[in-house]
């Protein structure tokens, strides 16, 4: 179940646009999705050699869709301990949270980059291409926003009316 930095709950009923992040010490997926439409699409990978290059992309994609929430996802090991990038993910959606002040919700991610590649190499065997070797973070995060939206779908279906 996603946990949130704020208390506002999101309503599937009114459209909200919201980022998604697949954290990286060096790249970062980012995917737009969609509270009405229920929908999450791979919008760009940020590669970043410091926080104020990785802020001010952020900060541009901000600008440019105003989001009403971010998501981020943290991995974890499969028995669900936390390891070094659960702490760096933590890390990272309170950053995202202090610097722009947007509710930002996390999601177990486990496996969502296997999910990702798997559905990348799906798409690339189905158009006769060759699976890319390229990074693919944004469809990652994609996984991570399907995930959260799918979450709460379900949240408000078991809420009462």
């Amino acid at each position: 179940m996603p946990e949130t930095l704020t208390a506002e709950p999101v309503s599937p009923r009114v459209a909200q646009c919201l980022l998604a992040f697949d954290f990286g010490t060096r790249y970062v997926g980012v995917a737009l999705g969609n509270t009405l439409t229920l929908d999450a699409r791979p919008l760009s990978v940020i590669e970043h050699r410091s926080n104020e290059q990785l802020f001010a992309a952020i900060a541009r994609l901000m600008t440019d869709w105003a989001p009403s929430r971010l998501v981020v996802g943290v991995p974890r090991h499969p028995d669900g301990q936390p390891h070094e990038m659960t702490a760096r993910s933590e890390r990272f959606a309170r950053q995202l949270h202090g610097r722009f002040g947007c509710p930002v919700d996390r999601v177990d991610e486990r496996y969502s980059s296997v999910e990702a590649d798997a559905r990348a190499s799906t798409l690339s065997l189905a158009a006769g291409r060759a699976r890319s070797s390229h990074r693919n973070d944004a469809g990652a995060a994609a996984v991570i926003l399907m995930q959260y939206l799918n979450t709460q779908t379900l949240r408000s279906m078991d809420a009462p009316a």
